[in-house]
Formats: structure tokens, C-alpha cells, sequence
């Protein structure tokens, strides 16, 4: 009876027992934080399991690389790659759970790429292209604008030739499978070679009568050298950027330039016609003031056959005072009383005087002056060079520098201190009040 009891009794302990063993359930989940897949990865780990006591993870290739926590939180990946987590979940009872999840870490993007011209930057223009951009699993999108080739996929692109002048842009596009970064770099072609050039007379050369010096002005585009041809000139040849060349016979002169750079090269030519000497320099409406005209400031008196300028008093100076070897002194509006006189004697005709003045000899009466002189209005506008007034014996008299009323046309010979000789032509003497002056053509033997 007793044994029976007994037995009676093991059985329901042992039915009351089993009835209470916890079973280990559930799950975790993962997460990427911010949803940012590529390196750096924080992954959050959200556990659901119940029933544990111990808990075992191991996060391959994450920071930190084990824990024993029940939610262990966040764990940083810093590689790209495929990782396993895994967790073994355990209690008193002996029941435990294993579980195994994968994360995938992408590539995070750093691009890095240079571009380097061969040769020079005038077109056509070939780059080449060096990609060291770090990581695995990347994919490579290149754009190359009006380049050939236009396009290409992968990470190390053929060298790409432009040939359309401007800023060109080199674009690649790096991703990961989850994000894309972009790149952006400019190569810069050379405007297309011109052979051009501009060229301009020395000042006294100006009316290109032999000798001429002409200076010629390089306007080529894209070039950097530059070989240079003088039909007629010296020198002959040139390969200086900016030359200098002197003609020495008349007749029609071709100059020819052939500029090039590294790529290629272009000629540019124009011809150059130079007459001969006729030793006579021609000015044509001069305006030249009476003096209240000129000390007024509004017309100049005063006139420099080698400056080629009139100077009313205000631009008069100590640099220009003594190349001025015309001046004309109107006394009033009315002309009643006009000469030429010369620059040295100014002070005394209502000006002020000029430093270091020159003396030039006029002429302002022709039939007074009992000089043989008979220079008429015709043989002035016939002159086309020196042949009819270097023979003239134009020398200072008194009476031949005395004042002349209003009439014109009129002719005044004059003689420069340096042996020039000329001839003024009075074409017009206007009144204006204060403001009258003489127009006037002048011409004169050359410096």
C-alpha cells in the first residue's frame, strides 16, 4: 500500500514539473541606421526573443564582435562585404535558439580621378585619365562633353580626344547599389589656331614714302611660333613675335606670316604698297586761331610741323614749346591786321613766350619784299613734291614780314630753323568774334 502511494505521488510531481519548462522564442531583426548602406554602417539590432536567460552574439566583421547583452544595440561595420550575425539564445531549462542573419555593407564612395593633357591644350586635345577610386563592388559612369568618345562604363576609360574650343566637362558617376557620388572635372581647349597680324608706319612714315620703317603687330590666336617673310624688307625673315621692317624700294611689297603651335599651323598675307620719296609733308585744314582765340584756350595760334599738332596756350609746355615753328597772330575778329611770326618773337605779338624757341623765317608778303618770289596758288596745289620750293631763296626782310588785312587765298613762304622750307595756302579766314580763325593748308620739305 505504501509502495503504491509513493509511486502515485512521483507521478504527479513529475506531471507538475514538466508542465512548467519555458520554451526560447522569437526573433531579432536588423536595421541600417539613418537607412545609409555603405561604409561606414551602423546596423541596429532589435531582438524579440523570449524565454532566455543567456544570450550569445557574434557580429562577424562588426564593432564590437560579441556581445551577451539581450538587445545589444548598435554594431559598426567599417568594410564593405557580406557579414553573419548570430545569436544563441539559451535558458535554465536547456532550451535554447539559434539564429543566423546577413548583412550586406556597400562600398562607401571617395572618388578620386585626375586628368592630364598630352602634349599642349590647342586642339585637337587628348587626356588621358587616371581612376584611383577605392573599393569593391563599384560601378563607373563617365561623360565626356563633345569628347570622343562621348561615353564609357568601367573604371579606367580610353584617353578621350576634344577638338571644340571652350571648357569641356569630364563627368564620372561612381555607385554602390545604394547611393551615387559625382565627380566633375574641366579641360579647357584653345581657341583654333589664326595666323593674323595688324601693322602701323613709324610717325614721320606715316605717308609710306621711302624710306618706310614699318612695326608689325602679331593678332594670331593660338600660336607660338611665328616665321615671318619681307618681299623687299630687311630684314628678309623674321621669327620674332613683333617685327620691325625697314622697305627701301617703291612698289608693292607681299609680307607673309606663318604662325604654328605644337598641332598645326596657318599663313596669313597682305601686301604693303610703298611709294617713292617726294620728300614733301602735306598737312590739310589747319585751323589756327587769332590770339584771343588761341590765349582763350579755344583755337591754337600756334603749330608744330613735326609734332603734326596745333597748341592753343593752355597745352603749351616745356616738352612741346620748342618743335612749335608756325605761329599766326591775328590781331582782331576783323582781320584788319594778321602775320605769321616767328616762335622765338611771340612776347612781343600778345603771347607768352616759348622756352627754347625756334626762329623761322616768313614770308607774308611776297610782292613787298623785293625778293623775286612769285609762288602763285597754282604751283602750291600742283606740288606734289619738293622740285618747285627748294629752289626758292626765302630769307628775312622786313618788309617781307609785314602784316597782311583780310584777303585770300594767300601765300606765305616760310623756312624752319633746321633749312625746311614750305609754304602756307590761306583758304579761308572766318569771323567768329573772339573765337575767328584762318583755315589753311601747309606744306614742307620733310625732317
Amino acid at each position: 500500500m505504501k509502495k503504491t502511494l509513493l509511486l502515485f505521488l512521483f507521478i504527479v510531481i513529475t506531471s507538475c514539473y514538466q508542465e512548467t519548462v519555458i520554451a526560447v522564442e522569437g526573433d531579432f531583426t536588423t536595421s541600417y541606421v539613418s537607412g545609409d548602406e555603405s561604409v561606414p554602417v551602423i546596423i541596429n539590432i532589435d531582438s524579440k526573443i523570449t524565454g532566455a536567460d543567456t544570450y550569445q552574439w557574434e557580429f562577424e566583421g562588426g564593432s564590437p564582435s560579441t556581445s551577451s547583452l539581450k538587445n545589444p544595440g548598435e554594431i559598426l561595420y567599417a568594410k564593405q562585404g557580406t557579414y553573419t550575425i548570430k545569436l544563441r539564445a539559451s535558458n535554465a531549462d536547456g532550451e535554447f535558439t539559434e539564429i543566423s542573419k546577413a548583412v550586406v555593407i556597400k562600398e562607401g564612395i571617395n572618388i578620386q580621378f585626375k586628368n592630364e593633357v598630352l602634349k599642349s591644350t590647342y586642339s585637337p586635345v587628348e587626356v588621358v585619365l587616371t581612376n584611383t577610386t577605392a573599393g569593391e563592388g563599384l560601378t563607373f559612369a563617365w561623360d565626356f562633353q563633345d569628347g570622343m568618345p562621348a561615353s564609357f562604363s568601367g573604371k579606367t576609360p580610353p584617353n578621350v580626344v576634344f577638338t571644340t574650343p571652350g571648357d569641356h566637362n569630364i563627368t564620372l558617376t561612381v555607385s554602390n547599389g545604394f547611393e551615387s557620388r559625382k565627380q566633375i572635372q574641366t579641360v579647357n581647349v584653345a581657341p583654333y589656331l589664326v595666323s593674323l597680324f595688324a601693322y602701323e608706319p613709324d610717325f614721320n612714315d606715316d605717308d609710306y614714302q621711302l624710306p618706310v620703317t614699318i612695326k608689325f603687330a602679331n593678332k594670331s590666336v593660338s600660336a607660338t611660333n611665328y616665321k615671318w617673310t619681307f618681299e623687299g624688307g630687311s630684314p628678309a625673315v623674321s621669327t620674332e613675335e613683333n617685327p620691325t621692317v625697314t622697305f627701301t624700294s617703291a612698289g608693292l611689297h607681299q609680307v607673309t606670316l606663318e604662325a604654328s603651335n605644337d598641332k598645326t599651323s596657318q599663313k596669313y598675307s597682305t601686301a604693303i604698297t610703298v611709294e617713292s620719296d617726294t620728300n614733301l609733308r602735306v598737312f590739310s585744314n589747319i585751323k589756327l586761331g587769332i590770339n584771343t582765340a588761341h590765349n582763350n584756350n579755344n583755337i591754337g595760334a600756334m603749330f608744330s610741323t613735326s609734332t603734326r599738332q596745333v597748341y592753343k596756350a593752355n597745352e603749351i609746355n616745356d616738352q612741346n614749346s620748342s618743335l612749335i615753328d608756325i605761329v599766326f597772330q591775328g590781331l582782331n575778329s576783323n582781320f584788319t591786321s594778321n602775320k605769321f611770326i616767328s616762335p622765338d618773337q611771340v612776347n612781343n605779338y600778345g603771347f607768352l613766350g616759348l622756352k627754347n624757341a625756334q626762329s623761322t623765317i616768313f614770308i607774308n608778303s611776297q610782292n613787298l619784299c623785293n625778293c623775286g618770289l612769285n609762288f602763285t596758288e597754282t604751283q602750291f596745289d600742283a606740288m606734289v613734291d619738293d622740285t618747285t620750293i627748294k629752289s626758292l631763296n626765302i630769307s628775312y626782310s622786313a618788309s617781307g614780314a609785314q602784316e597782311f588785312g583780310f584777303t585770300y587765298p594767300r601765300i606765305i613762304l616760310f623756312k624752319t630753323q633746321d633749312g625746311r622750307k614750305g609754304a602756307i595756302k590761306i583758304k579761308e579766314m572766318v569771323k567768329n568774334g573772339t573765337s575767328s580763325y584762318i583755315l589753311c593748308d601747309i606744306k614742307v620739305q620733310k625732317q
